[in-house]
């Protein structure tokens, strides 16, 4: 059920998104040179690595690290990019990734390649067997405020709780989160 929710819904939001998908791009190619998506390596389900797509806030010159380990985020952000993190619209091309089966739309959100630490703790813990997600419980409960052991632990309780209708209560209280711009670092 999980699963055809997951691409009726993502289908759906592309659909919804097509007007402000295309003003985003425009927007980029306006902004600054570069492509006009980013893909990062990511570890999903079972620790395969797939490329997931977001629109391209930093300029391409960045180094690919996650953001949080860069001395200075900010100088690498674009102008709109500030913008498309400050909304989350950065993450509408996700959709792409959950309806390809890569991505849930609620999950713990994908590993970069590269942040081992998480990895070996997901692996330990079983939470590998999940698929990724665009949003998941440290989303709404802390996101970029969180430390890795907070992140595991709200990782755990999804990998506990996981059902059909807390994905749905997850999704709601997403929205909220997204518009209060809440916990977002960078």
């Amino acid at each position: 059920m999980k699963r055809l929710f997951d691409i009726i819904l993502g289908i759906i939001l592309l659909v919804g998104f097509f007007i402000p998908i295309i003003i985003i791009i425009l927007f980029i190619k306006f902004d600054s040179k570069g492509p006009i998506l980013f893909f990062s390596k990511r570890i999903g389900k079972g620790n395969n690595i797939y490329k997931m797509p977001k629109f391209r806030t930093m300029i391409d010159s960045t180094p690919l690290v996650a953001t949080d380990k860069l001395k200075n985020p900010r100088k690498y952000l674009t102008k709109f990019g500030i913008f498309l993190r400050k909304y989350s619209l950065d993450e509408i091309p996700q959709l792409i990734s959950v309806i390809l089966g890569h991505m849930s739309l609620v999950g713990p959100r994908p590993a970069l390649y590269n942040q081992l630490d998480l990895i070996k703790e997901r692996n330990k813990f079983g939470i590998n067997k999940l698929r990724p997600g665009i949003t998941g419980l440290a989303q709404i409960k802390g996101r970029d405020s969180l430390s890795l052991n907070e992140k595991i632990k709200f990782d755990l309780d999804y990998l506990r709780k996981n059902s059909f209708f807390f994905d749905i209560c997850i999704l709601g209280k997403t929205v909220f989160v997204v518009l209060k711009r809440k916990d977002i670092s960078h």
